[in-house]
């Protein structure tokens, strides 16, 4: 396998390589073994889902070659990858196949500077090797051999270059130490191999503290978030790099970084305090590398958090602004052939309701990015005003990017950057902006379905709920229902009131288990079919075990608590009836309330033989009957006696004339949100019968 993957590499002239092997459900890739970069390097993908937003998964999955030809085509079709590596390189990422299937999938670099297409030669290289590949995982399988440890891929050593004779060694030693400034070799793992002694004075350390270690863990003062970042560009990108470092307390050296396959030689100098530096040393302009991480680290956690576009809109404002030294975003999508305004910060409002539903225009920034997919950059106006000379300065900012928001390949929105003074976009910052921008626009889209299925699924349960509840002469009635916690979905819990005749009435609570679509469909056929039997008059046990036998036959693969009690307001009883339900609660007239002990009865939909026995009660004027569903007493770490006890608390507290009093009171103490609430207050009068 070495083997192989070393001659793909040599053949196709590619820097580096990552073989991967799918594994046996056929749902990840683990990483087997590397060339030409450290295992640091390769550490946040050594497991990829087959699903993942990155080259070899879309090349397993889709079974074809992806190629990604530079940095900012990385940055707007692989947002994740092009965060954690925001370099200058190509990438080629195939299949490996076999006869019988795909097998795993090949990752192949390039230095920047590549065409921006494989040659044919490469081309018929990379297909040939990931045959070969392919050949060897088939043939490791059925000889029952384990490919890969899951977590340490194995390393390839970099191809051994010529052995110098001794009297080239002395002439190159020689050579070195003739040279101004100091010389230090770096190996792929960036370990320090070789320093002459300019080196070693230069930094003020010994070679045998030098010699093996890591520059940034060897000299303290070193370990910035530049060094190892400028190292990382060299290594991935196989590009001169540079920087400057201040050695305690006062002395600037500067660092040339030269790669190549074997390793990096790094040439170290004395240098000003960077006022009259060479450009070239300098860092860019911008946010800090280690800043942008924290803040993307934030925006990524966050974001996958946003279950609606207003979530959206204010993680990335709480989250970009601030990383970025922006001071406004605006945040827009197309909606049947006009720009729809999703969210902004930092701009007047009447300014952008002038741009928010006027037609689509390539004359607009906002509106000429969600055409192409492409990002702008305006360090001033006057660099705007060429490209979109239609466009007014109205805003009073200084400099403007505009980026598309990507999701499945294609711009499904776009985000407007502003800052209030001249601002550059140096090549790795416009990455990291394309980059964050592709995270934004995954979660857009995942958060502009919920929101369509949320809309679609609350009108299904509204529609299913009862609009309102009969007028029963005598009986006053009060009910309340509240939906789960956002994010959490829509459930079954249902409420009814039936009138079954001048004198008898009829009242239902129950609750599906579930928060989902078909939960709230169960919960319409439960209320159907109790409210079916209980119009031809069957007691509650018949109404039970009637709507208990139909969801038995239906077998839905969903249980259901249901409690009916039916009211005889001219006889003054109650009688009640519980499958699996929360006892109702009675107040009484004196203010007493009392939770009624109704013998117990089986979920509706597990044993079509089960029987609900049922209670009677009195049923005077002034008293209260309260039905509820779990989601008013239920709390994580709660006892449900405790809880069902405080109910009882607030009921007997409540004035009894009033409901819908009483109803808001029980609700505003009800445990956070967690689950849906349904409530049910009923009481006679004493004109009832």
């Amino acid at each position: 396998m070495d083997t192989a993957l070393a001659d793909v590499v040599r053949a196709t002239r590619a820097t580096g390589a990552m073989l991967y092997v799918l594994t046996p459900d056929r749902t990840a890739l683990w990483l087997s073994h590397v060339a030409g970069a450290p295992r640091e390097v390769v550490a946040p993908w050594t497991r990829v889902a087959v699903g993942d937003p990155i080259p070899v998964a879309d090349a397993v999955r889709e079974e074809r070659l992806v190629w990604v030809n530079s940095q900012e085509e990385m940055a707007r079709r692989y947002p994740r990858p092009a965060v954690v590596l925001p370099y200058d390189f190509a990438l080629a990422a195939v299949p490996v196949a076999s006869d019988s299937g795909v097998r795993g999938g090949l990752v192949l670099l390039w230095p920047s500077g590549h065409p921006p297409q494989l040659s044919r030669a490469e081309h018929d290289a990379v297909r040939a090797g990931s045959r070969r590949l392919g050949y060897l995982f088939e043939q490791a399988a059925r000889r029952g051999e384990a490919v890969v440890s899951p977590g340490r891929p194995h390393i390839l050593p970099p191809e051994p270059g010529r052995t110098p004779t001794a009297e080239e060694a002395w002439a190159g030693t020689a050579l070195l130490d003739r040279l101004p400034g100091g010389y230090v070799g770096l190996d792929l793992n960036g370990r320090i191999t070789l320093v002459t002694p300019a080196a070693t004075d230069l930094v003020g350390a010994s070679p045998d503290r030098l010699l093996g270690a890591l520059p940034w863990e060897a000299l303290p003062w070193m370990d910035v978030p530049h060094v190892e970042d400028r190292y990382r560009a060299a290594l991935i990108s196989r590009t001169p790099q540079s920087f400057r470092v201040l050695r305690p307390p006062g002395t600037w050296l500067s660092f040339e970084l030269y790669p190549d396959p074997s390793g990096i030689s790094v040439r170290i100098d004395r240098t000003g305090d960077g006022q009259d530096a060479d450009p070239v040393t300098r860092m860019p302009h911008g946010p800090g590398r280690a800043t942008m991480l924290y803040h993307l680290m934030h925006l990524a956690t966050t974001l996958t958090e946003a279950v609606g576009v207003q979530d959206v809109v204010d993680q990335t404002a709480q989250q970009l602004l601030p990383a970025l030294g922006a001071q406004a975003m605006v945040l827009m999508t197309a909606e049947d052939g006009r720009l729809r305004i999703l969210g902004h910060r930092g701009y007047n409002p009447e300014l952008l309701a002038r741009f928010d539903g006027t037609p689509l225009s390539r004359d607009i920034p906002g509106a000429a990015v969600l055409a192409t997919g492409e990002p702008g950059f305006f360090p001033s106006f006057t660099q705007m005003a060429d490209v979109y000379p239609k466009m007014t300065h109205e805003d009073g900012m200084a400099a403007w990017a505009v980026l598309p928001l990507i999701a499945s390949g294609r711009p499904i929105g776009s985000v407007l950057l502003s800052y209030d003074r001249p601002h550059t976009f140096p090549p790795s910052e416009r990455a990291i902006l394309t980059s964050l921008a592709g995270l934004v626009g995954q979660a857009l889209d995942r958060a502009r379905l919920y929101d369509n299925k949320d809309r679609l699924a609350h009108r299904l349960q509204s529609a299913l709920l009862p609009h309102s509840l009969p007028g029963i002469p005598g009986l006053r009635v009060v009910a309340r229902y509240l939906p789960a916690a956002r994010g959490l979905g829509i459930g079954g819990d249902f409420y009814d009131l039936i009138r079954l005749d001048e004198n008898t009435a009829a009242a239902a609570i129950g609750d599906v288990q579930g928060h989902n679509v078909d939960a709230a469909a169960l919960m319409g056929q439960v209320r159907t079919a109790v409210h079916a039997h209980a119009t031809v008059g069957a007691p509650p046990d018949h109404v039970l075990g009637g709507t208990n036998r139909l969801l038995t036959d239906l077998d839905p693969g969903l249980f259901t608590s249901c409690l009916y009690a039916h009211l005889d307001l001219g006889n003054r009883r109650a009688c009640l009836a519980t499958a699996g339900h929360p006892p109702p609660l009675m107040r009484h007239c004196d203010g007493r309330t009392e939770l009624l002990a109704i013998p117990p009865g089986l979920l509706l939909g597990i044993d079509p033989t089960a029987r609900y026995p049922s209670l009677e009660c009195a049923l005077p004027p002034g008293c209260v009957l309260v039905l509820y569903t779990d989601g008013l007493v239920e709390a994580p770490g709660v006892d449900p006696d405790d809880a069902t006890a405080a109910l009882a608390g607030l009921v007997e507290q409540s004035d009894p004339r009033d409901l819908e009093a009483m109803a808001d009171t029980l609700v505003r103490h009800a445990p956070a949100p967690g689950d849906d609430i349904a409530l049910l207050l009923l009481s006679p009068t004493p004109d009832c019968g």
